[in-house]
């Protein structure tokens, strides 16, 4: 915790936490910035809290991707993947595509199927099934793409699957892996291994999701063929594809990654994918898709096949071409996304008390059943992640084995810390990413496995945060959030990983018309007396948190109160209004 003192006194808000606002730095930093880039300041302090430079403000909102794009050939094996995927093209030969079931390997097994499509090369694509095959290659199904392919290339898995890539080779076909997942010691064998996580690659690209690294292994493939005097596909309109798996896979959104969100939104909103139109549309969503629409509403949609239903379906969604066809195809993973959460929601329950029965200051936050679908034991540990404030992992258990998935925090490298157990054996295979790791255990070493993966998680910190601070960006009046406002702040987006979207606080405003909604949501109105303006809120899930009874009691009092959220736009009816998303809340004084 901060020893700076408490935004408006604030030390234990209803959701026990202390509003700790920005330091003295930021703000001198926030008004150079403001000045400079001639932008509310209220926005300034928000740049300056991400370490952005007066000098580099202006760049910094309007990010180019031509800026930010690397030289693909910097990225280990990617000259060698590029000529093999184009020699491929101009030979004619058979290709398959290995992918994932979850939205970056719908999204990457579709970019890379619509390029070669383009060039005149129909791939097979393959996505394993979650429950039969679990994660990654398999040799039953490598060696049976083998005998009808002469290349293969796993996208978004493959850098730690030695035995299935060498059954591959011994078929007969050459295997190209595109990846991001934290690489072992050795490599497959395979012509190339393409992954910015690979021990010796330096382009520091580490960040991307495999859907960014496939993009650039395009960029690369399209050079050679510019070069042989050939005609280029054109890649700007992938770029909503990259942008979906981006945030649904919570790469941070910096650098490049930003300026390929911040592209491929601008892409999806011209509609031009019938997949992804029809799934806005099936989501009900009256304005173009923003960055918290990916991860929230398109991405879980997608996801849904590969979790409770048919596992290649958002493959099928994301390459279509026909209209009728995307949108069956969206009512359909709508439904399955309905499914997906009914059975989320019973997993998610369990998984909480058990969780709660143990240490509350654990670095590891844990919970594992039987029969707990494996579609859905990632979303649980994020949602536990969430409300414990730790990595987190739960596991469904079947014939002796546990398979689960988990979520990490910022500054703690859960991917490492897997692929390590499964290294030492204590595991039965594992691994991952920073954010996010994937595993497989014993049922009879469970307890032991966790009690392990917990002390290596210690010793990068997990559990020792005490009482969060909630961080603040800054404080305005409800008649200071106007509709121009979120969209100066909107230009420092998009907001996800790394660079979330800026919370604001409003002091000593009086709530009114508390009501209900939902699933215990509560909507209100927030006025300032004197000061003018009022702004509407909505906080979900406000009868868990104590929020919702906060604001009846206040409101019926008239009484002030302190508010804390994120501003957004409410364009219901067709008029542009700001509106807050309540995060947390106080009384005041």
């Amino acid at each position: 915790m901060s020893d700076r003192p408490a935004l408006f006194g604030v030390t234990a808000s209803v959701t026990g936490r202390r509003w700790l606002g920005p330091d003295a730095a930021v703000e001198r930093l926030g008004l150079a910035i403001a000045q400079a880039a001639e932008v509310p300041e209220i926005v300034g302090r928000v740049l300056a809290a991400r370490g952005v430079l007066p000098e580099d403000a202006v760049s910094y909102l309007e990010p180019r991707l031509r800026d930010l794009m690397p030289d693909p050939s910097m990225l280990a094996d990617m000259d060698v993947a590029a000529e093999r995927l184009v020699r491929a093209v101009r030979d004619g030969q058979a290709v398959a595509i290995f992918g994932d079931y979850d939205v970056d390997g719908a999204a990457s097994a579709a970019l890379l199927r619509l390029w070669l499509g383009a060039m005149g090369t129909a791939a097979t694509v393959y996505i394993p099934d979650r429950i039969d095959e679990g994660y990654g290659p398999n040799v039953p199904a490598m060696q049976a793409l083998s005998a009808a392919h002469d290349l293969i290339v796993c996208v978004d898995c493959g850098t730690l699957s030695h035995e299935p890539l060498a059954a591959a080779r011994d078929a007969g076909a050459e295997v190209i892996v595109v990846d991001h997942h934290l690489a072992g010691e050795t490599l497959p064998p395979a012509v190339a291994v393409v992954n910015p996580n690979r021990h010796d690659d330096a382009s520091a690209q580490g960040h991307l999701c495999a859907a960014g690294v496939v993009f650039l292994l395009l960029v690369a493939a399209n050079r050679l063929i510019r070069v042989a005097g050939g005609r280029e596909v054109p890649l700007i309109d992938l770029l909503d594809l990259v942008a979906v798996a981006t945030v649904a896979d919570v790469a941070p959104l910096i650098g490049l990654n930003r300026a390929f969100v911040r592209q491929g939104l601008a892409v999806l909103a011209r509609r031009g994918r019938p997949g992804l139109a029809a799934l806005a549309d099936v989501a009900r969503l009256r304005a173009p898709p923003g960055s918290r629409d990916l991860g929230f509403v398109l991405g879980p949609r997608i996801n849904a096949g590969g979790r409770v239903g048919r596992a290649g379906l958002g493959v099928e969604l994301l390459t279509t071409a026909d209209p009728a066809v995307a949108a069956r195809l969206a009512a359909e993973l709508d439904l399955l996304n309905e499914e997906r959460r009914r059975i989320e929601a019973e997993v998610l329950d369990a998984a909480i008390r058990q969780v709660e029965t143990r240490d509350p200051a654990a670095p590891l936050a844990w919970a594992a059943g039987p029969g707990w679908h494996p579609g859905v034991v990632g979303i649980v540990a994020a949602r536990l992640k969430e409300r414990f404030n730790r990595p987190a992992v739960v596991i469904g258990i079947d014939a002796g084995e546990g398979k689960g998935s988990g979520r990490s925090i910022p500054g703690v490298d859960l991917g490492s810390a897997v692929g390590a157990l499964a290294r030492e054996g204590v595991l039965i295979k594992g691994g991952g990413h920073r954010m996010a790791a994937g595993l497989t255990v014993a049922e009879d070493r469970l307890e032991d496995a966790m009690a392990e993966l917990a002390a290596l998680l210690a010793r990068q910190g997990a559990g020792a945060e005490g009482p969060r601070d909630l961080r603040i960006d800054g404080s305005l009046s409800p008649a200071a959030a106007t509709a121009e406002l979120v969209a100066h702040l909107e230009a420092a987006g998009p907001f996800g990983q790394a660079n979330p979207a800026p919370r604001l606080a409003f002091g000593d405003v009086i709530p009114s018309g508390a009501r209900i909604v939902g699933q215990g949501h509560c909507q209100i109105r927030l006025s300032a007396p004197g000061r003018g303006g009022a702004l509407a809120g909505i906080a979900f899930g406000a009868r868990d948190s104590g929020i919702a009874e906060l604001f009846e009691a206040r409101a019926a009092a008239r009484a002030p109160v302190h508010v804390a959220g994120r501003l957004e736009i409410d364009d219901w009816g067709g008029t542009r209004r700001a509106k807050l998303r309540i995060e947390d809340a106080a009384p005041a004084s």
